[in-house]
């Protein structure tokens, strides 16, 4: 029986493409994601459509089962719809609690697929069953079996075009064929670009989850940032009071103390003494001590330099240093300077001049020396400042005692090479029992700016 077509199934099943209506987010959560990102479609339509479908195809074969069927084809096709609804109550109870995408979901396409076939092979208006095909193949079938799915859809759409299966003569093959590749590209040219797009889209997820994870990365390592910042500033406090208190310390000790010390000794000279003319001159030397410690308490609370290195260059400093000095203790003192003089940076020069008159100081509490000399030298990256006694000497490795040992001992010899360490530079001391003593200072040679 020559059959009239229904050619106007190409319209009905590219609606049915994996072209995908919107995700709508009110039925977001009653739906089912695709593999691939391909936006799924409603739950009531997945669970209803097939009944509704079904149900349409019946009524419109029933309305031209005179026109299209015979009766062995109208038996077939209640025997075929009775099954097919079977199928679908099954699948509705239990196939869905099966595992996705297993082998019960193949097991259901195979048999949906078979039973359009053959509706469809009955009357061709049963195809509107056979649209199911393109529409959950995503959804039910592992991603290696989806387009074989839709290929044989595609089969069951041509043939329904054509007027229904099988087709009747030489022409009929030709349209079955040519329909069949329209309906075959179609199907699997809208799969590849759901397939590109899904892939864009988890690129694009995949890109936003690296940036929320680089974004609580940075947050954390600004945070920690934060903390460490804080506890540098912290650290930074600590260390610049824990450096002015050693820098008082030192300013006290070898100015104000050795004031002080210069003080009694002058007094107590004066108080021992039987003449009025040296007592008078005692008291003046404290005096002037005095007012010498006061001008230095000053400016190390301003935290200026010496006063020496005011008015006067270091070598020039240190040789009126050196000769107050060994005139007020009648030491021998000489003070020597070697190499080209060149200008020092305000901190170097202090740190120098600190040390010669702690070394000095020294000399003359416990050395007992009869002679002294300083030397200044000048080298190409380095200054040294070298101070030597002929005094009693010490052993550098016993315990210190408090401004014991000649030129080292005590607080002094830990405040030389405190001063020697701020500016980056060495402090090294030699001496033993009965031979003297000899200090050595190296800083680096910074000029004056």
């Amino acid at each position: 029986m020559i059959r009239t077509g229904w050619i106007g199934g190409v319209d009905g099943m590219t609606t049915g493409l994996p072209a995908l209506p919107p995700d709508d987010a009110a039925d977001a959560p009653d739906r089912e994601d695709a593999p691939g990102g391909v936006p799924p479609w409603p739950s009531w339509f997945l669970n209803g459509g097939p009944y509704v479908l079904l149900s349409i195809g019946a009524a419109l074969s029933a309305v031209s089962a005179d026109a299209l069927m015979s009766a062995a084809e109208k038996r077939a096709a209640i025997a075929l719809t009775g099954g097919a609804l079977a199928l679908q109550v099954w699948w509705s109870l239990a196939g869905r609690r099966r595992r996705p995408r297993g082998p019960a979901q193949q097991l259901y396409c195979l048999l949906r697929w078979a039973a359009g076939f053959a509706l469809t092979w009955c009357n061709p208006l049963f195809a509107v069953y056979a649209l199911l095909g393109y529409f959950d193949a995503e959804r039910l079938l592992p991603r290696r079996l989806v387009r074989p799915a839709l290929f044989a859809t595609a089969v069951t759409m041509a043939g329904s075009n054509i007027g229904g299966l099988p087709p009747a003569g030489g022409a009929q093959w030709l349209g079955f064929a040519a329909l069949l590749a329209l309906h075959a590209g179609l199907a699997l040219g809208f799969d590849r670009m759901a397939v590109t797009e899904a892939g864009h889209a988890a690129s694009k997820a995949a890109a936003m989850a690296d940036l929320r994870r680089a974004n609580i990365r940075l947050t954390q390592a600004l945070q920690e940032n934060a903390g460490l910042h804080a506890q540098l500033l912290l650290q930074a406090r600590e260390a610049g009071v824990a450096d002015e208190r050693g820098r008082l310390a030192a300013e006290i000790h070898d100015t104000l103390a050795q004031g002080l010390t210069g003080i009694i000794a002058q007094l107590q000279a004066a108080a021992d003494g039987s003449d009025l003319a040296t007592t008078r001159d005692h008291v003046q030397r404290a005096s002037a001590l005095a007012r010498h410690s006061l001008g230095e308490a000053r400016r190390s609370v301003q935290d200026l330099g010496p006063g020496q290195l005011e008015h006067d260059p270091l070598p020039a400093a240190l040789e009126k240093i050196v000769k107050v000095w060994s005139a007020e203790t009648g030491v021998r003192g000489e003070f020597t300077v070697t190499g080209e003089v060149e200008p020092l940076h305000a901190e170097i020069e202090a740190a120098l001049l600190r040390i010669a008159q702690e070394a000095l100081a020294n000399v003359a509490r416990h050395a007992g020396a009869r002679r002294t000399g300083v030397t200044l030298s000048f080298m190409d990256d380095e200054v040294s400042l070298d101070v030597r006694d002929d005094g009693s000497g010490f052993d550098p490795s016993a315990p210190p005692v408090r401004d014991g040992g000649g030129l080292g001992g005590g607080f002094g010899l830990t405040g030389m090479r405190a001063r020697a360490e701020r500016v980056a530079g060495t402090l090294v001391l030699e001496s033993a029992p009965g031979l003297g003593t000899a200090l050595s200072a190296q800083v680096p040679l910074v000029r004056h700016d």
